[in-house]
């Protein structure tokens, strides 16, 4: 029979042996989608620490990202919904459609970027001025989007709505990833083009090239992507994603320090294999969409995008958005940086 020092002992050599465990084990692997950079994260996370060694403090110890190319919108969530991704860019409307239609239980953690924000870069649609020089010209033309259930194909929608269009009948939605939309406008395969920089830059220079309406027109400011995972997910990795957005936090932190704003933008550049001059003017400014520092969603912007889109038949329900917003993660990563 055991003593009670022996059993004492016992259960330190044990508690010693799970914390031995605990210490070995291996990284989370968050599987995290994207669509465009900049702008969403994911393909750049990885390299940080070669341009920043101590920016990520918690990466490759409590996790690594795999980054996921999709094409946004219902691709996102349809990957999030099978299991195929871990941490997904959402837009605010397929934030409903995943909890309505899909019926996922789904946690808002985080905040990428918001668009639309006075005084930061704005999005336009696109088109030739000698042939488009209203809304009203788009009726039974071709309005090129980035992907169903997206912010700008919701802001496509609620624009012509207004105007008494409803797609099919009076005009209609093709799906042309953002890289191709400006050659696509140009060889006159669609009609109007939604443009993010740096290719709005290259449409400037264009004289017959003009902003017809932009995403602002449909919604004001937009929480335009969120990050969003599974609330099982959540409650499983909650320590490992602490850490994620506390990185992250710091990510933004170097990105916009002019101090080190050049070494973010030569990451962005030889990620993109793009020449630094594509970026150098503008990325991570205010000439670029805001990156909330915390990375913190504006829970009463995010209910009024919601619904705005009912109100214009975008989505089948206006819902609280509350109970699906879980910013504690976000303000214990915070809490750690003011330390």
């Amino acid at each position: 029979m055991k003593t009670g020092g022996q059993l004492v002992a016992a259960a330190a050599a044990i508690a010693a042996l799970f914390a031995a465990g605990s210490a070995n084990a291996e990284p989370l692997k968050i599987r995290a989608d994207w669509n465009i950079i900049p702008g969403q994260f994911a393909p750049l996370i990885p390299t940080v620490p070669r341009y920043a060694p101590d920016v990520f403090r918690h990466y490759g110890v409590s996790y690594i990202v795999e980054p996921l190319h999709l094409q946004g919108g219902g691709a996102t969530l349809t990957a999030l919904a099978v299991g195929d991704t871990d941490l997904s860019t959402l837009s605010p409307q397929t934030l409903v459609l995943g909890i309505v239609n899909a019926k996922l239980d789904l946690r808002v953690i985080g905040l990428q970027i918001a668009t639309e924000i006075p005084g930061y870069l704005h999005t336009f649609f696109w088109a030739h001025g000698s042939e488009i020089k209203t809304v009203d010209d788009l009726k039974g033309r071709i309005i090129g989007i980035s992907a169903r259930g997206s912010n700008v194909s919701s802001a496509a929608e609620m624009v012509m709505a207004r105007h008494g269009f409803h797609e099919p009948a009076d005009y209609r939605l093709l799906e042309v990833p953002f890289p191709a939309q400006f050659p696509a406008l140009e060889a006159h395969k669609i009609d109007a083009a939604i443009l993010v920089t740096p290719f709005q830059l290259e449409a400037r220079k264009d004289p017959d090239l003009k902003p017809i309406f932009s995403v602002g027109d449909a919604f004001g400011p937009v929480e335009t992507l969120i990050w969003i995972a599974k609330a099982d997910y959540v409650a499983a990795h909650r320590a490992a994603l602490v850490d994620f957005l506390e990185d992250n936090m710091r990510m933004r932190r170097w990105m916009s320090d002019p101090k080190t704003r050049m070494d973010a933008v030569q990451q962005l550049a030889d990620t993109t294999k793009l020449p630094v001059s594509q970026f150098a003017d503008w990325v991570y400014t205010k000439n670029d969409y805001y990156y909330d520092p915390h990375a913190m969603v504006d829970v009463a912007l995010l209910q009024k995008n919601v619904n705005d889109m009912k109100a214009a038949g975008i989505i089948p329900a206006a819902i609280d958005v509350t109970p699906y917003v879980d910013m504690s993660l976000a303000q214990e990563a915070a809490k750690r940086l003011e330390n």
